[in-house]
């Protein structure tokens, strides 16, 4: 981060050689063909590495976008707390879920802990070698843009349980 640190970090994650699981990617790179530099907001590609996690130092407000199975229709949108990641019965699965967990542990045990933090997840609908979003993603891909950057504008909301968005 830089000399002033952002508030509000964005922070896509997922492996681009997978297809869909590559989403949290794709939706930086948008976000930051989209945006203007903003000193409140920081868009991080987080890959495949939960390292980002414990980099994150300052932040406020802690947004996620990851591919997550949820047992929706691809390209389905959902918003979920924490809690629901920690407690994953709910048949959450991401490629990314261990790293996931472990990364907000370690904020948490560093004394790092946002105010708040969302995960946005997407249901994948291809997630095969291939480097392109599948055509269900690659359409809903605006539609996820502005449903992060409303989460930008509302990072004081409370999280909720699971909640599909669309």
């Amino acid at each position: 981060m830089g000399e002033k640190e952002a508030r509000t970090a964005i922070v896509g994650v997922g492996n681009v050689l997978l297809k869909d699981d590559g989403i949290g990617v794709h939706l930086v790179r948008e976000l930051s063909n989209r945006m203007a530099p903003d000193n409140e907001v920081e868009i991080i590609d987080g890959g495949t590495s939960p390292d980002v996690f414990p980099s994150l130092k300052g932040v406020e407000h802690l947004i996620v976008v990851d591919a997550v199975q949820a047992g929706g229709e691809p390209g389905s949108i959902y918003r979920f707390g924490p809690g629901d990641v920690m407690n994953a019965r709910s048949g959450l699965c991401s490629a990314h879920h261990i790293g996931l967990i472990e990364g907000l542990n370690m904020m948490r045990l560093l004394g790092m802990e946002p105010k708040s933090t969302v995960i946005i997840g997407v249901e994948p609908g291809d997630i095969t070698l291939g480097l392109e979003l599948s055509p269900d993603l690659q359409k809903v891909l605006p539609r996820l843009a502005e449903v992060v950057l409303q989460e930008t504008a509302s990072g004081k909301r409370n999280t909720k349980s699971e909640q599909r968005m669309e």
